[in-house]
């Protein structure tokens, strides 16, 4: 990628002529991770899905279409083809379960949005001669009209406006909200839609700001600029309360939060962007998901990459004043707890986290944005 051996005199004509003031650029040009260890720890993973994909096409339990289609998500990202049996057969499997209205999911699912958001991810980038065109366009329609707005009858001071949930009318939260925001988003809708602009009124509500945006009980009782998992029906955070009532912020959903918010359109010098990057500068880590531990790891990691790449950043200050290479940061720890099969997961098994398809999937994914960035922009 980077040919090694033609910019091999370069460090050193630089430093002759230029003197050391000229090699902070130098560092910029080879930010992100060793080229060959993320290709080595990346194949690896592939493979493993590629051995372990059952004969329908699906991956672990077939029921659970969502698994599916993160994983077929993951290998596109991953650079596959669409016409790759192993692709082409999960794509078959997945587009069998789509339903009268539009949406992809095993018909005796609790997650329609969930299933239906991952899968569409999944057939846009797999939409190279636009063959997925009308499923597409009718996933986005039904997603659509899940997202809990005046057709569910609530008005926009209820805290449950604007988000999405599974989908079986439990109440939203930001986690299924930022799948349902991200599928929109992939397909180019655009950020002026209404789905967004509502969504970015449920996310504001999930964030430890009281603002215009953020009025809730919750609002004024931590104020640390982190997300928590969803203020309706009561609100959660699946980091617990503080003493006074307040919902704990952690990092994946705060990474969840900034992303979507990002996706809705809000600048990056808005207050809830600024306040959540503050809370993340405390909290910067490629070893657990600050908040809670070991639980939900392999989701933090992807989400982790996601938005640092949609942030536009190679390099990620700390509180403290650190530059963190946190492509280079998080392709190491991944290689570092890749298994010997190819394969990753969490001894922490909540959230199916000890799946390993599901869990390779999200390690794929987030391996996806970690591609060394030879400009250092």
């Amino acid at each position: 990628m980077f040919g090694i051996r033609r910019h091999a005199l370069i460090p050193a004509l630089f430093a002759l002529f230029c003197g050391p003031l000229c090699l902070p650029t130098l560092a910029a040009d080879q930010v992100g991770p060793d080229a060959k260890l993320l290709k080595e720890t990346r194949q690896k993973g592939i493979d493993y899905l590629k051995a372990n994909q059952n004969a329908d096409g699906s991956w672990s339990q077939p029921k659970i279409i969502g698994i599916t289609a993160l994983v077929t998500t993951s290998l596109l990202e991953s650079g596959l083809s669409p016409e790759d049996p192993t692709v082409s057969k999960a794509l078959q499997f997945l587009l069998q379960y789509t339903q009268d209205d539009g949406g992809i999911y095993h018909p005796e699912t609790r997650h329609r949005n969930y299933e239906t958001s991952i899968t569409l991810m999944a057939l846009v980038e797999a939409n190279r001669d636009g063959r997925y065109d009308s499923a597409i366009e009718k996933a986005t329609k039904f997603l659509r009209g899940l997202q809990w707005d005046e057709s569910e009858q609530i008005s926009e001071d209820d805290p449950a406006y604007g988000g999405a949930g599974y989908g079986s009318h439990s109440r939203p939260d930001l986690s299924n909200t930022q799948f349902m925001l991200e599928a929109l988003q992939k397909t180019g809708l655009s950020v002026d839609d209404p789905a967004f602009q509502k969504a970015a009124v449920f996310v504001s509500r999930c964030q430890n700001l009281e603002s215009e945006h953020n009025q809730t009980p919750f609002a004024s009782k931590v104020k640390d600029g982190g997300f928590y998992y969803t203020p309706a029906a009561g609100g959660t955070s699946q980091a617990g309360e503080t003493a006074n009532g307040g919902l704990r912020s952690y990092a994946a959903m705060t990474y969840a939060g900034l992303k979507s918010l990002l996706y809705a359109g809000v600048s990056k010098d808005d207050k809830r962007v600024q306040a959540a990057q503050n809370w993340l500068k405390q909290h910067y880590s490629v070893e657990e998901n600050p908040g809670m531990g070991q639980q939900g790891l392999y989701y933090y990691y992807h989400v982790f990459a996601k938005t640092l790449s949609t942030l536009g950043t190679s390099t990620f200050e700390t509180a403290d004043g650190q530059q963190h290479d946190w492509r280079k940061d998080l392709t190491r720890q991944l290689n570092s707890e890749q298994h010997s099969d190819g394969s990753w997961t969490n001894d922490a098994d909540r959230w199916y986290e000890g799946d390993p398809a599901l869990v390779t999937a999200y390690s794929l994914l987030a391996l996806a944005y970690c591609d060394p960035n030879e400009t250092g922009n």
